[in-house]
């Protein structure tokens, strides 16, 4: 019986067909430069209808987050922002003016992070708008030298609220559909940071710098866009090592408990299985834990490295450890099954 993307997931799918190859996964391509750095490679396409919704997304907006979530892998590796390749599909519901906003919100992001070049080319699309982004970057050489191997009780971080994004895309997805059911324009002034979080992330340019000023250089970096379930099945099976995550540790947007009411979803569950967070997670070494407080307030300190035995938990404030499960990934029960 032929196997489906349903039945075994993203993950399983990728290792069957790297299997295929000669070659093998990596965490974000890169190569050597000729100062000895590293240069990373990173890239995303944007899909209307999948990806994003022009009912309720301003271009503006669309395209500064589109610079934005291959940003953030730059930064998760430690690389400072280079180039900048866009690729547009336009539809013929596109006119001059609005490709004009989104490219506008594209330049102010590439601005923002200091990109030194953007290249921009537009091709025709039948469905819909598209939104090709690739970024190149590139870390120094002492970076790239005083990374360390991650160690057991070393601390997870992330730079901001987890799950505030998904809360707000569904929050929007529920004005659209009051909408166009009865034409109830929605409020959403109350949910405005929610929203924003979705529609507009922000990422502090200067966080590379930072780190390199002070001298943290995180083991392990990730940029959370699936949800941080799967930012932690990465780093498990990048470092070797277990995790534990603390759900009373989880930094949360001030309304994502009563809009989780409303739309009947778990914040907790969002911050784990949402997507669109747009947040960085680190891995730093625990005896830099004072520096790190001092000069890195935005970021919560979330959870540690753990021996290989203790798997991937999340730890309620009871001290209950669930398995952390992600979606795209073969989950254990059905690989004993197996």
């Amino acid at each position: 019986m032929a196997q489906t993307f349903s039945d075994i997931g993203k993950i399983q799918a990728l290792e069957q067909l790297y299997r295929l190859s000669a070659y093998h996964p990596v965490q974000g391509l890169s190569f050597r430069s000729e100062k000895g750095g590293k240069v990373l490679t990173a890239s995303r396409m944007y899909l209307e209808g999948l990806d994003f919704n022009l009912v309720y997304f301003p271009l503006k907006h669309l395209g500064y987050k589109t610079v934005v979530g291959v940003t953030g892998e730059l930064y998760a590796g430690l690389a400072h922002p280079k180039l900048l390749n866009i690729i547009l599909g336009i539809s013929a519901k596109l006119d001059l003016d609005q490709v004009k906003d989104l490219w506008l919100g594209i330049t102010v992001a590439a601005k923002e992070h200091g990109y030194e070049a953007v290249n921009l080319d537009l091709q025709p699309s039948a469905n819909g708008l598209y939104i090709s982004v690739a970024a190149t970057g590139e870390t120094s050489l002492l970076t790239d030298k005083r990374r360390m191997a991650a160690s057991s009780k070393d601390l997870i971080c992330v730079s901001g609220p987890l799950g505030a994004a998904y809360l707000g895309f569904r929050c929007l997805e529920r004005g659209a559909q009051a909408f166009e059911k009865d034409g109830t324009q929605a409020d959403l002034s109350q949910y405005r940071m929610l929203v924003g979080d979705y529609l507009r992330p922000e990422l502090d340019a200067g966080i590379v710098s930072r780190l390199e000023d002070i001298e943290i250089y995180p083991s392990y970096g990730y940029f959370v866009t699936h949800g941080l379930s799967d930012a932690l099945k990465r780093l498990s099976r990048d470092s070797g090592l277990g995790v534990k995550v603390y759900a009373d540790k989880i930094p949360f947007e001030g309304n994502s408990f009563q809009l989780g009411k409303e739309l009947d979803i778990d914040p907790v569950s969002a911050a784990m299985n949402g997507g669109d967070d747009n947040r960085l997670l680190f891995v730093v070494p625990i005896l830099q834990l004072e520096k790190f407080r001092r000069d890195f307030q935005s970021f919560d300190i979330i959870g540690h490295l753990a021996q290989s035995e203790v798997g991937q938990v999340l730890v309620t404030p009871e001290g209950v450890e669930f398995p952390v499960k992600a979606q795209g990934w073969p989950q254990e029960d059905d690989q004993e099954e197996e």
